[in-house]
């Protein structure tokens, strides 16, 4: 039987999760899913829904959060999702050394960030302290990787410019601590899975960043199938058992 349980990880209105937790004793591999949306209001962590429900199912607890969007001005969406992040240590069923991060589009975004919190300059938005662990894995969904590229591209009709305030030109300083091009290596097991037929978000974001990363050390590979954006978001679909096959390959 799975057990749902929403808990607020800070003071904020939007500053709010789920737990799904399975009917498994003892700490468990852990999932942190981060939702899409372009950074925009509108959208919410019942997007994660169906595929919290599924890696519940097989075992895992998983962490669906919800942050603040764009319409705040930054940092407060990297201040709430990395809160959301930090919220783990609250739970004596999250086993630390078996941490996945999951986001899909503009979540993906956010999940490649939370695993390079650590390479942040300290006083940076979002910075990681020594006690908050690394994720094993991060697997990125469809998602915005090279941010400043995707500016140049007008991605979701300028949501990069939106959540970040400018043009690469305008706030370099912000790009240089939110693109995660920039904070490379993370030293993270990275998976990123991409529809070929991605019309939101194309593929060669997902290229880009693997190129990147495999160039100065890291473990990060692509998988690529035959398929569109949201397939992301249906366990039952071709990206959902390349999800599995990550988190059962790693975590």
């Amino acid at each position: 039987m799975i057990v749902r349980k929403v808990e607020q990880y800070g003071g904020e209105p939007l500053q709010i999760g789920e737990w799904w937790v399975p009917a498994t004793d003892g700490p468990l591999p852990t999932v942190v899913l981060v939702h899409g949306g372009f950074w925009r209001p509108g959208f919410d962590r019942s997007l994660e829904d169906a595929v919290a429900e599924d890696l519940c199912a097989r075992g895992f607890l998983c962490w669906n959060i919800d942050y603040a969007a764009a319409d705040h001005p930054w940092p407060t969406t990297l201040l709430d999702v990395a809160a959301g992040y930090d919220h783990l240590l609250t739970s004596d069923r999250v086993d630390l050394d078996r941490i996945a991060v999951v986001g899909h589009s503009a979540g993906g975004h956010l999940a490649l960030w939370l695993a390079s919190r650590h390479r942040l300059p300290d006083g940076a938005p979002g910075a990681a302290g020594p006690v908050i662990p690394r994720p094993r894995l991060c697997v990125a969904q469809g998602a915005v990787t090279a941010l400043r590229i995707a500016a140049r591209q007008h991605l979701g009709a300028g949501a990069t410019q939106v959540m970040l305030g400018g043009d690469p030109d305008e706030v370099p300083e912000r790009y240089a601590v939110t693109d995660p091009l920039a904070l490379l290596p993370t030293g993270v097991r990275t998976v990123l899975i991409h529809g070929t037929d991605d019309d939101d978000v194309p593929v060669s974001q997902a290229e880009r960043y693997v190129a990147a990363a495999t160039a100065v050390g890291d473990d990060a590979t692509l998988m690529k199938y035959s398929g569109g954006h949201f397939e992301h978001l249906d366990p039952e679909s071709v990206a959902g058992d390349l999800l599995r096959q990550a988190l059962v390959d790693q975590v």
